[in-house]
């Protein structure tokens, strides 16, 4: 079982920045792909960025060259920098830990942009 602790979220003016942070238990953390997805009210869930246990990485069309996913293997940690923020970045964004046939999830952390 991993359990996975999500911080850092909060209310943000458009064009700021905040940055989240994703704990994870467990010891095969630097093989698990890593990965933050979002969900708006009223729409699916869907994925912004993951990183792969060789550090590359994905990201949604939507948040490229705004956000960057990073990890610390020593940390069991993952990141997720979120720059120049938009009022369609709100969501609550969830922490996924995927590694052979496991998922787990954090419990969100919402993020509001707004003026």
């Amino acid at each position: 079982q991993v359990q996975l602790v999500e911080s850092g979220g909060g209310l943000v003016q458009p064009g700021g920045s905040l940055r989240l942070s994703c704990a994870a238990s467990g010891s095969m953390f630097r093989l698990a792909i890593m990965g933050w997805y979002r969900q708006a009210p009223g729409q699916q869930r869907e994925l912004v960025a993951r990183i792969f246990n060789d550090g590359r990485t994905n990201y949604a069309d939507s948040v490229k060259g705004r956000f960057t996913i990073s990890r610390d293997n020593a940390e069991r940690t993952v990141y997720l920098q979120m720059n120049s923020l938009k009022p369609e970045d709100t969501a609550v964004y969830y922490c996924n830990y995927h590694r052979m046939v496991y998922d787990y999830w954090g419990q969100g952390t919402q993020v509001t942009v707004s003026s």
